[in-house]
């Protein structure tokens, strides 16, 4: 990136480049006439495909030379580039940076121009052109071979994994202390830079900075959607047994929660809106006896799985957690990874994130989980007995196994049964 005025002067004299892109700003009848909004939407998705850039407006690039931006027309030229970036290209690019700075013209005058910065992105945008990327000082489409690369560079199935990934507008000053220093062995000592990238949560990004990689961000920053928007768990409780929306004054959704944070923050909260929202019936025939809706390890290891292997590398796709009278539903953004179908599930171990499950297996299971949850002392079992679990003590519960779909590549949906005295097994055996 271009950081200061004097490198910025001398980028545009020697011209554009696969990092700089130069374009005059022509206006006609109060309204701006070029460069046009595809144009610019190209450029900028075809920078974030690839290695980044800085795109300057104001400026012609044959001549090169400084032509401005005129002041009262400044808004409107960094609102026309807003709404490009989250209107003409999919997934929107939320990331730019947009700089006023005065440059002088061929007379020695200084006149605004808008630098925009555009870092590499974690994820791969379509504009309006295609899939493009950038090649020398021109938009390339992107060749099937290569789209197909660069998708699964940003998922789970190359050497460098999404998770692994580093993210480039971050610094390591955005994650917190607290929560990276609980992760800290004997072998990964006290240097930050050193403990963090021992630890698979920072690296080197292309130019030799030491950045947060996806894991650390998701695991050691206290709000991971500033850089991954769609790392949050949805949670409603509905009434009833489907979703129906009426008037508000019917409250069809009893509870509902974003719930953000640290995927291990994420997963203590989520346990705790379903044991706030779940029912618990009590008998006393036989003395007192409790029967919950749910087994809360069962949910637990549910809610464990699905943070730790969905596919993050989705834009816009979070977990959704819905509490009915009946069941619970969580839907995990992506497919079975490596391929796998919904029925090898409970017999074979596959993980799409192994950075992210090797944290999970060095966080503790807090005091400030629900009761009942676990009794194990980490939060992820490496040992492949999330889903027996889930559907073993379900069963007993309820005496219905859960259920496990796939829709498509979208998402993984898991339903667990609510248990009901007519039907579990432990009522009857009571």
């Amino acid at each position: 990136m271009i950081s200061s005025k004097k490198e910025l002067l001398d980028k545009i004299r020697l011209g554009e480049s696969s990092y700089l892109e130069l374009k005059e700003v022509r206006f006609s009848n109060g309204r701006i006439a070029g460069p046009h909004r595809d144009a610019v939407a190209d450029t900028l998705a075809a920078f974030a495909n690839a290695h980044g850039g800085t795109f300057v407006l104001g400026v012609q690039d044959d001549p090169r030379e400084i032509v401005g931006i005129p002041l009262n027309r400044l808004d409107q030229t960094a609102n026309f580039v807003r709404d490009i970036c989250s209107d003409s290209i999919d997934p929107p690019i939320e990331n730019v940076v947009l700089d006023r700075v005065a440059l002088p013209n061929s007379k020695g005058e200084e006149v605004p121009i808008i630098k925009i910065e555009v870092p590499p992105s974690l994820f791969i945008h379509r504009s309006p052109g295609g899939f493009l990327h950038r090649v020398g000082d021109s938009k390339r489409t992107m060749s099937t071979e290569y789209l197909a690369r660069m998708f699964a560079q940003r998922s789970q199935t190359r050497l460098i994994r999404f998770d692994e990934q580093a993210i480039h507008e971050a610094t390591l000053d955005d994650l917190s202390p607290e929560l990276w220093r609980g992760f800290r062995t004997s072998r990964t000592g006290d240097d930050r830079e050193d403990t963090l990238s021992k630890l698979g949560m920072a690296c080197l990004d292309g130019n030799g900075a030491f950045r947060p990689t996806v894991a650390g961000v998701l695991m050691a920053a206290k709000d991971p959607r500033q850089w991954i928007p769609n790392a949050f768990v949805q949670a409603v409780s509905y009434r009833g047994t489907e979703i129906e929306i009426r008037p508000p004054s019917s409250h069809y959704q009893l509870d509902a929660a974003d719930i953000c944070g640290p995927l291990q923050v994420q997963i203590r909260d989520a346990c705790v809106f379903v044991a706030k929202n779940m029912k618990v019936r009590a008998f006393k025939d036989q003395g007192r006896f409790d029967l919950p809706q749910y087994d809360l390890t069962a949910v637990f290891e549910a809610l464990v799985n699905a943070v730790a292997h969905r596919d993050y590398s989705i834009y816009g796709s979070k977990i959704r957690l819905r509490m009915f009278e009946d069941r619970i539903e969580i839907y995990s953004p992506g497919s079975i990874p490596n391929s796998l179908g919904v029925e090898r599930l409970p017999h074979i171990q596959s993980t799409r994130n192994e950075l992210i499950t090797s944290l999970l297996a060095k966080c503790p299971v807090t005091d400030d989980f629900p009761n009942l949850v676990t009794d194990r002392r980490t939060l992820m079992d490496r040992r492949g007995e999330g889903v027996p679990v889930i559907l073993d003590r379900s069963l007993r519960l309820s005496g219905r196994e859960p259920e496990y779909r796939q829709i498509g590549d979208a998402e993984l949906v898991l339903t667990i049964y609510a248990a009901e005295p007519e039907h579990s097994p432990l009522t009857q055996s009571a």
